[in-house]
C-alpha cells in the first residue's frame, strides 16, 4: 500500500517581505517559519524549502545507506549524513542546483572501499536521490569512523 504523507504551508505579504508557515500533519515536523531572506540570504532560525529537502534526503539516504549494509551482512552501527542543498540563480530562474551527502559511518568489519562503495549505491537508491534525478547533482563522501 501506498505511503501518503502531507505538509500544509501558509505565506503571507509579498515574497521579499513576506513570511510563512510550513508543518507536518503528522506532528513530527512542527510548525516553523519561512522568509525569502531566510532562504537566499540569512536564517536567522527559520528555514526553507531547500533546508527542509536537505533533511528529507539524509534521512531517506540513511536509512537506504542502513538497508544496503544489512543486505551485505555489516549493518551499521551509526550513521552520520549531512546533507547541504545549494540553492542558486541560475539564469533568470532560482533553481536547487547540488545537494551534497558527507556520510560518516561507524561499521564493523567493512574496508574503507566497500563503505565507500556501498554510499555511492545507496545515494542511487535512496527514493529522494532519484526524485532529484536528473534536475540536481548529488555528490557523495564517505569515510568511517
Amino acid at each position: 500500500m501506498a505511503a501518503k504523507r502531507t505538509a500544509q504551508a501558509v505565506w503571507e505579504g509579498d515574497l521579499p517581505h513576506g513570511h510563512g508557515r510550513v508543518k507536518g500533519t503528522s506532528g513530527g515536523l512542527p510548525e516553523t517559519t519561512v522568509s525569502w531572506v531566510a532562504r537566499t540570504e540569512s536564517s536567522g532560525g527559520k528555514t526553507s524549502p531547500e533546508e527542509l529537502l536537505a533533511a528529507a534526503h539524509a534521512s531517506c539516504y540513511c536509512m537506504a545507506l542502513s538497508a544496503g549494509l544489512g543486505r551485505m551482512q555489516k549493518p551499521p552501527t551509526r550513521l552520520a549524513v549531512e546533507a547541504t542543498a545549494t540553492f542558486d540563480k541560475v539564469g533568470d530562474a532560482w533553481k536547487v542546483t547540488t545537494m551534497e551527502l558527507h556520510v560518516i559511518g561507524k561499521v564493523a568489519g567493512i574496508t574503507p572501499a566497500e563503505f565507500e562503495t556501498a554510499a555511492k549505491a545507496a545515494a542511487d537508491g535512496c527514493p529522494i536521490s532519484g526524485a532529484l534525478k536528473g534536475n540536481v547533482a548529488v555528490s557523495v563522501q564517505a569515510k568511517l569512523e
